[in-house]
């Protein structure tokens, strides 16, 4: 399979690549307590795009297949169809040199889902997200819908921002450490510094407040490079989807991979429109 060029690593997906990292942060989530020797095997997809940069996690450990997602922004309705597809393909992956067709049944990890929502949007401490919601009715033709579908999945979505779900991000050092983080971003945003300054402001604060230190120290660039990028996508996002362009989707995460910033990518397209509106009137 070819390697997506527009896929983009994640500050998330930088930070919790570590297995001893995710163990911690799974039990957190399932409020459990497992043994430090319960292996993390890590097989996050790395040639498929699922929300245009790599902002999610695949993992097994104790016999479940977990995938992990972090959301900065509105949280996707669609979120259950599109992991239905991107499990199928780490299925596919994981058992690529097994016979499926052998008479002896196989067994396969059980999935889990969860998404993380630290966006800036107000949003439920949890919810659980079913694919049978999208289910279009059978009534109108005079059949009962189910009770039980045939076909579910159904992914938690946990609100990380400070203040929500404490119980679970206390549990987790890296988790508490990393909401911390983002909020100090945000607070600074509110007192007028753009993006690129508060990201720079933030890292300098929680170096010098012990929060995520180690990681700092050693990924700062990155960090900067990464957030900034991913909350321009975020934000270019929603222009176009207001804007009604979809079809501007590539030249404006090229404008992002260039360092453009939102407000010049839409002065962009605001020159872009004008020039077809001037050519459409010659």
């Amino acid at each position: 399979m070819k390697v997506n060029k527009t896929y983009k690593s994640s500050v998330f997906s930088l930070l919790f690549s570590d297995p001893d990292v995710l163990r911690e942060l799974y039990c957190a989530l399932r409020g459990v307590t497992l043994p430090d020797n319960i292996p993390v095997v890590i097989n996050t997809l790395e040639d498929v795009i699922f929300m245009d940069k790599i902002n999610d996690i695949s993992f097994e450990i104790g016999g479940r297949l977990v995938v992990l997602i972090e959301h900065q922004s509105t949280i996707n309705p669609n979120i259950a169809l599109r992991l239905l597809m991107y499990i199928a393909r780490v299925y596919e992956k994981n058992i690529s040199d097994r016979n499926i067709y052998s008479t002896k049944k196989m067994q396969i990890p059980q999935p889990e889902f969860f998404v993380l929502y630290n966006g800036s949007a107000p949003y439920p401490d949890e919810r659980v997200l079913k694919l049978s919601e999208m289910f279009k009715s059978s009534e109108p033709i005079g059949l009962p819908d189910r009770i039980n579908p045939v076909l579910e999945l159904e992914v938690k979505v946990l609100n990380i921002n400070k203040g929500k779900n404490e119980c679970i991000v206390k549990r987790c050092q890296i988790l508490s450490q990393y909401s911390a983080f983002i909020a100090k971003v945000r607070e600074i945003e509110k007192e007028g510094y753009n993006l690129k300054e508060s990201i720079k402001k933030a890292v300098i604060y929680c170096h010098e407040h012990d929060i995520l230190k180690g990681f700092i120290e050693q990924h700062s660039s990155e960090v900067m490079n990464m957030l900034t990028t991913e909350w321009n996508w975020d934000d270019a996002k929603d222009v176009w989807f207001e804007e009604g362009r979809e079809e501007e989707r590539e030249s404006i995460l090229r404008l992002i991979n260039q360092g453009f910033s939102v407000e010049e990518i839409k002065q962009h397209l605001e020159n872009k429109s004008q020039s077809a509106g001037q050519t459409m009137k010659m």
